[in-house]
């Protein structure tokens, strides 16, 4: 997009949500697809659809893209996700390239079979070292692991205790595994104890799995992670703990709140993902016990039956993890925090409000989902690459701009990015009053 667009908003493109057409009616499973079509297409055609977008040249601080339209924009991104800006790291490219020429582009076959490379082998031992776990098993994504984890470890009979906003690997691993699925409020440890305690005071035979985060990345925080294990030994349960969004980034030593609360090699099982901080796709499961490792390799479905991951793709996220874990990697990590002090203090004297304690991930408030849009539709025009976040990934009237910031963000960069955000809020907020549309109730255009 190369000039703002003024054109009046109908008030159906700024209210709804994807959760309305989540469970669509009718014979026709094709056709009953249309209703969420012709709700996004009004808001695509009002510039009310931030999603699906694509950069021209990788992640890079400054970047252009373009929309799902083709539409295309420029400005400094704090969209993407690549925490230690290792993406376009010399040493992660030369790795690459060199694996490339080595080994070729494809693994060719499941990690059961004979997908394995000595990159991969070579991976699963740092992960392992590097957080005082004995065993570690690769997936091909950080999604396949988290769901892989809860569905190749419960069965019907058992049950999973989860924090409510645990990410939708989790949740949709759990929904596939068991009908005995508990949620509890966000961090509400002793929430967690009552559903634990009314679960084993029916059932003292099953299972139960508790999921929780090492830090959620829609309010940036985190859980007292001793005090969830110590629950999980007190009623026979186990602990997963989801560290995608701090490993690598978070802790002087990179090693996430895990670290940061002394618990390395102390939670049941770990799983994470590589690609927040590890400059690739890909995730792992780390566990202490070998029968664990190879039940999952054998009955853990997105490992069992996925191809392994590339040689190019293992040999950079070997390599990031040594970056990471070098001086280098500790500079890299005390530049991303100097940067989100940055932010969360402009952010502040510039009168917005945010999320959460300090993390790579600062999602800015807005509210109702039609201010949140507004503000979206203006970010493109005004030189900001940023994400709209709405219902149902955030409660309803909880919508924000979520800032995801990297370590090669500059100081103008950041100065750039909170004035271009004060702006558009200030002309959103304009323009949702004089359309009348103050806390927009679900209006949706018919199936």
């Amino acid at each position: 997009m190369t000039s703002e667009a003024h054109t009046s908003v109908p008030p159906a493109a700024l209210t709804g949500s994807m959760r309305d057409f989540r469970v669509p009616g009718g014979a026709d499973l094709l056709g009953r697809t249309e209703g969420f079509y012709r709700w996004q297409d009004l808001r695509r055609q009002n510039g009310l659809w931030p999603f699906s977008r694509a950069t021209e040249d990788g992640p890079k601080t400054v970047c252009a893209a373009q929309d799902d339209s083709g539409n295309k924009m420029q400005g400094v991104n704090f969209a993407s996700q690549d925490y230690l800006s290792l993406a376009s790291h010399p040493g992660i490219v030369a790795t690459a390239i060199e694996t490339i020429e080595r080994c070729g582009v494809h693994s060719a076959g499941s990690p059961a079979l004979v997908g394995n490379t000595s990159h991969s082998v070579a991976l699963e031992r740092k992960i392992a070292e590097f957080i005082n776990m004995e065993h570690v098993v690769l997936y091909p994504t950080g999604w396949g692991a988290g769901f892989g984890v809860v569905k190749g470890l419960v069965r019907s009979a058992d049950h999973i205790v989860m924090d409510m906003l645990s990410h939708s690997c989790l949740q949709e691993g759990a929904g596939a595994a068991t009908n005995n699925v508990h949620l509890y409020r966000h961090l509400d440890n002793n929430y967690c104890r009552d559903v634990l305690t009314k679960i084993r005071s029916k059932d003292k035979q099953n299972g139960i799995l508790v999921i929780t985060e090492g830090l959620f990345s829609m309010d940036s925080d985190t859980p007292e992670l001793l005090e969830l294990q110590t629950l999980c030994h007190e009623f026979n349960a186990t602990l997963v703990v989801d560290v995608a969004h701090d490993l690598g980034c978070l802790g002087k030593e990179g090693r996430g709140h895990i670290g940061m609360q002394d618990m390395l090699g102390k939670i049941d099982v770990v799983m994470g993902s590589f690609s927040k901080t590890f400059a690739s796709n890909g995730g792992f499961v780390a566990t202490n016990s070998r029968a664990v490792k190879e039940y999952l390799r054998f009955y853990s479905a997105p490992a069992t039956f996925s191809n392994a991951l590339s040689p190019a793709q293992a040999a950079t996220i070997l390599k990031a993890f040594d970056i990471v874990d070098s001086f280098e990697g500790r500079v890299l990590r005390l530049e991303l925090l100097a940067n989100v002090t940055t932010l969360r203090r402009e952010l502040t004297e510039a009168g917005l409000e945010y999320y959460g304690d300090p993390s790579a991930i600062v999602c800015v408030k807005m509210g109702s989902e039609g201010l949140a849009r507004l503000v979206s539709r203006r970010l493109p025009h005004l030189g900001l690459v940023a994400n709209l976040v709405e219902f149902p990934a955030v409660p309803k009237g909880a919508a924000r701009i979520r800032m995801q910031v990297m370590a090669n963000h500059s100081e103008q960069n950041i100065s750039d990015a909170v004035q271009i955000l004060k702006a558009a809020k200030a002309l959103a907020e304009q323009e949702l009053e004089e359309l009348g549309v103050n806390n927009p109730s679900a209006k949706r255009i018919a199936a």
